[in-house]
């Protein structure tokens, strides 16, 4: 008699682009400092008026939260200003890799070109599988679960406001397992 509501979702990775698609040059690295490997997703959080799309951009060895931006398109400007607040927010980004997915805003000229101006690495999934981007995901998951950036949001303004909080808290209040039950942001100021 009960039946399951249709959960509806959006799609935020096209990889069918004329775009250079780069090979996954951390399939076998250990990660063994802070800005070590970033990894960037985005993920989309629901408003009453449609889509909003959360970019992030993770350090893995700290599993910080380095750059975000929340836009209300899937345009590049998004990322692009995700990426641009973590390079303004790290101290060095010498033997950096920068790791995603092989989505058009990550493969197109203006990111890429940034990244080469840092002199980042560029590393991307090569099966299109999310188990290759598996900590940007896991990271996309926390989020929404246990800081319900999974609800629906009245506006902009207050999906902006949530995802602000909902980061703040992931890096500096939220113990991992993984690191020793120490804050994201523990970890990284510690060692970097």
């Amino acid at each position: 008699m009960l039946t399951l509501r249709k959960k509806y979702t959006s799609r935020t990775t096209n990889s069918l682009h004329r775009f250079y698609k780069y090979k996954n040059i951390i399939k076998d690295l250990e990660v063994t400092r802070p800005n070590q490997v970033w990894a960037s997703d985005i993920t989309y959080i629901r408003t009453v008026k449609g889509f909003c799309y959360l970019a992030l951009i993770t350090d893995m060895y700290s599993r910080k939260i380095v750059g975000y931006d929340l836009s209300d398109s899937l345009e590049l400007s998004g990322c692009v200003r995700a990426l641009n607040k973590a390079l303004y927010k790290t101290k060095t980004t010498k033997e950096l890799i920068h790791h995603s997915d092989r989505g058009i805003q990550y493969c197109s000229n203006v990111y890429t070109q940034i990244l080469k101006r840092n002199h980042i690495d560029i590393s991307m999934t090569e099966e299109n599988h999310c188990y290759e981007n598996a900590m940007a995901e896991r990271v996309n998951g926390i989020l929404k679960d246990e800081f319900y950036l999974d609800q629906t949001f009245n506006s902009t303004a207050h999906a902006k406001r949530a995802t602000k909080n909902a980061i703040n808290l992931y890096n500096e209040v939220r113990l991992h397992l993984s690191l020793d039950f120490k804050t994201p942001n523990m970890v990284y100021l510690k060692t970097a």
